[in-house]
């Protein structure tokens, strides 16, 4: 490894706001590196304006063109190619603090020094919300002990509201490559998995109550709008049934308490989202597909198909027909007011 860190962008169609996004992360110097994949652009100038930054910076930009394969086919081209000791997913339309990068790139370059360098650097992001103009940074400082090296023992309680995202996250690179993750093409939502897969690989943790990631929401056509997600219910499902796969839940929960509740919490949120909007959907096929992921959960580990019944919004997949579905959906609609997770 030759570069503290890399930083993969994936890119599709994106060169109205590609560039704030790349200048922000030149400002971690010559130690990143920074990796543009161009997801198969052809309604603009993405492809060219990746070049144009690669030869303006050949000493820290790279550029990957692609047939267009999704953002997961982004992020596999960037753990594939990546020669930074550690790793991090940046959208196009995002972009970091950049006082924060500079506080996390010295304690990035602590970790190289390091026998056994940490495995997961954890922050803060916020959530930088178009249609109303506010900001809402979302913490784990009741979770994570700040500034100290720690093991998922050391951990606290997650609130209800609160997960790893993509956003939070920057791993040891070759923990990536050594769990065997790859995240399926032409996908939306493989995030989940992103954040959730390597988990049990992680021995080491570090926490920097820093709010690094601007996270961009509320365009109308962002893959985390309520009708966007509907529409694509069937890569939610999918990404929920790599995550049933991925690991058997209870096991580490048995052998690791901490990190096992926190990783039956996740799965249970995917399947509650996944329930949700296949009734926002209410097509036959939207809720054929609802059926079917509560019976592949149920065949592949009757246990954790109980568990998960029991979680608040999907108490109303206990109530049959409409009347159920509707009480699904209103839980679940009091709970993004309180959030504004989308």
């Amino acid at each position: 490894m030759d570069k503290l860190i890399t930083f993969a962008v994936p890119c599709y169609n994106s060169a109205d706001y590609m560039d704030h996004c790349v200048e922000t992360l030149l400002n971690a110097g010559d130690e990143a590196e920074i990796i543009l994949v161009d997801d198969g652009s052809t309604k603009d100038d993405t492809p060219e304006k990746c070049d144009q930054w690669a030869s303006q910076y050949p000493g820290i930009i790279r550029v990957i063109h692609q047939e267009n394969g999704g953002h997961g086919e982004g992020v596999n081209q960037g753990i594939e190619h990546a020669s930074g000791l550690y790793y991090k997913v940046v959208d196009s339309d995002d972009w970091l603090d950049t006082d924060a990068l500079q506080k996390v790139m010295a304690k990035l370059r602590e970790f190289s020094a390091m026998a056994a360098p940490v495995d997961l650097l954890i922050t803060n992001y916020v959530y930088e919300h178009v249609e109303d103009n506010t900001q809402k940074a979302m913490g784990y400082k009741n979770v994570f002990p700040s500034d100290r090296i720690l093991t998922w023992d050391s951990i606290h309680h997650f609130r209800t509201s609160q997960y790893l995202l993509m956003h939070s996250v920057i791993y040891r690179t070759q923990l990536l490559r050594d769990c065997g993750l790859k995240l399926p093409k032409h996908t939306f939502y493989v995030d989940n998995i992103f954040v959730y897969q390597p988990l049990p690989y992680v021995k080491t943790l570090y926490y920097m109550n820093l709010d690094l990631y601007r996270y961009f929401i509320g365009r109308s056509d962002q893959s985390v709008n309520e009708s966007v997600m509907a529409g694509r219910i069937d890569q939610q499902v999918r990404v929920t049934r790599q995550m049933i796969q991925a690991h058997d839940v209870l096991a580490i929960k048995a052998s690791q308490p901490k990190l096992g509740r926190y990783m039956l919490n996740h799965l249970s949120m995917m399947m509650t989202i996944s329930s949700i909007f296949a009734i926002i959907a209410d097509t036959p096929e939207a809720l054929g597909m609802r059926t079917e992921l509560w019976e592949f959960l149920r065949r592949n580990n009757p246990a954790l198909y109980r568990r998960c019944r029991l979680r608040l919004t999907n108490l109303g997949s206990n109530i049959p027909g409409y009347q159920g579905r509707k009480l699904s959906v209103t839980i679940y609609r009091i709970a993004q007011r309180i959030y504004k997770f989308n």
